[in-house]
């Protein structure tokens, strides 16, 4: 199976993640051509629904990237789904305390570490016979802290067995401490709440992610001690690509 992310993970490598939000194989195909430790494909605020993430995942088969979804939100039927379709990984939205984290854990996992339901329909396909036996341990599974709620119940949200991580979603924290919404947060009391996050999953032994927006904001997070930073997202780059071409030549 494509481990690269877990090895990632597990070597203390700071991690790379892509993410898609546009319903295209190709778009997806250009991401898995380059170097990402991660690819996720976005079906809660992206335009992705279940089929195009399907085809999308197809797309990217030829690449050593680890492919992950996030769910439009916490529901095990289309989390399990996704698994089914191929994704090695989750990140999960609004995980706000410590039973729904080990709901999001559940849904990934087969008897006896969860209740995921099993018919890997592709997942046995492409990733071989021995899938069920190995994807309790190969499946990485991150849970958003993105609430008032989800911060002051963080400590315990990082302590749920068999969670790989917790994954910053910046903009709705933000909004939900009374801020605007956007990435690469800089107030005292943004810094504070990454920084609770960042304590509590090391406290407890599992990963840190945040997504972020500039390279260099990134780069900081890495050097703060997270491991694994989401590039902005597809949308952001191809339209700021295009807009410094345009503005480029209009100048």
């Amino acid at each position: 199976m494509k481990t690269r992310l877990k090895d990632c993970l597990k070597d203390g490598r700071g991690a790379i993640n892509g993410w898609l939000s546009i319903p295209n194989t190709f778009t997806a195909e250009i991401f898995a051509a380059q170097d990402f430790d991660s690819i996720t494909i976005d079906l809660q605020h992206g335009l992705v629904d279940y089929q195009a993430a399907l085809t999308m995942l197809q797309a990217m088969s030829a690449s050593d990237a680890t492919p992950m979804v996030r769910p439009p939100w916490l529901e095990p039927g289309i989390i399990m789904k996704l698994l089914d379709a191929g994704a090695l990984g989750v990140i999960c939205p609004m995980v706000n305390n410590r039973a729904d984290a080990e709901a999001f854990v559940g849904a990934c996992n087969y008897v006896p570490d969860g209740y995921r339901s099993s018919g890997p329909t592709r997942a046995g396909m492409i990733y071989g016979g021995d899938y069920h036996n190995q994807s309790n341990t190969t499946i990485v599974t991150l849970a958003m802290i993105e609430t008032q709620e989800a911060l002051a119940n963080v400590a315990e949200i990082a302590a749920t067995p068999g969670l790989t991580g917790l994954y910053i979603g910046p903009s709705d924290l933000s909004i939900s401490l009374g801020h605007k919404p956007g990435l690469d947060r800089a107030e005292p009391e943004m810094l504070e709440a990454i920084d609770k996050i960042l304590t509590a999953a090391k406290a407890a032994g599992i990963k840190a992610g945040i997504h972020c927006l500039e390279n260099s904001y990134a780069k900081n997070m890495l050097a703060k001690g997270f491991d694994l930073v989401t590039l902005s997202n597809d949308v952001r780059l191809l339209s700021s690509s295009v807009n410094a071409a345009v503005s480029g030549m209009r100048a």
